[in-house]
């Protein structure tokens, strides 16, 4: 008969393993936007009716995207194990487990912006195109201004679900609530441990969705102000 894990064991666990989530999923959310909006414009940009229509360059960035995005996360994180080792010096850790993360958020994000652009009132581009407007203005003053609400949104969903993919990361070493789920709840069939850390995970997630949705109605009414 296996013994409960006491509720200050189990209080020592989840903070150490929040901490690393918040690391993993924080950390990977910004590299992910960073690499992952100017992609998403560039998706944009060069589909054709965009401002620089590049059929074949928009067609292999599509392949290259849609095949990011359809690959389970823990095939990637088990196919890169070399390249996360060359990276961050080994494939074990918090620190570890941003670089596979990154990888598999960078497309989803891509995807996400390119769907927030297409959004934007043709006629506010176009009207931009007229006055002379280099493309990179265009771009910086009237996409980007234009679909920010949907962007900011965008990425609180890629947040959202690098919290599932930081879970996998766990099984493997990465640490976090999925690593302290299954090690320490799962393999020791001490379900207050489990279900304890589900619902840590269930209020992160939605603590998260409401942050962004915050941040997501301010821009918006700040940009309707502002127009």
């Amino acid at each position: 008969m296996t013994t409960a894990t006491s509720w200050s064991k189990i209080s020592d666990l989840l903070l150490e393993a929040t901490s690393d989530t918040l690391y993993m999923v924080g950390v990977s959310t910004l590299l992910a936007a960073l690499l992952g909006i100017p992609l998403g414009v560039l998706l944009h940009l060069t589909a054709p009716g965009g401002l620089s229509p590049q059929p074949l360059l928009n067609r292999l960035l599509s392949v290259v995207v849609d095949f990011g995005r359809s690959l389970p996360f823990i095939v990637l994180l088990i196919a890169i194990l070399p390249f996360t080792r060359t990276i961050a010096g080994t494939t074990l850790g918090p620190a570890a487990a941003v670089v596979p993360l990154t990888i598999g958020a960078i497309p989803f994000v891509g995807r996400l912006v390119d769907n927030a652009l297409r959004e934007v009132d043709a006629s506010v581009v176009e009207a931009a195109v007229t006055t002379g407007a280099s493309k990179f203005r265009i771009v910086r003053s009237v996409l980007l201004r234009e679909a920010a609400p949907a962007v900011v949104a965008a990425i609180g969903v890629t947040a959202i679900a690098l919290v599932g993919y930081s879970a996998m990361a766990g099984v493997v070493g990465a640490g976090g609530l999925g690593d302290v789920a299954v090690r320490f709840g799962y393999h020791r069939y001490d379900y207050r441990v489990m279900w304890v850390t589900v619902a840590v995970l269930a209020v992160l997630v939605i603590a998260i969705q409401l942050a962004f949705d915050v941040v997501a109605r301010a821009i918006d009414r700040r940009r309707r102000v502002n127009a």
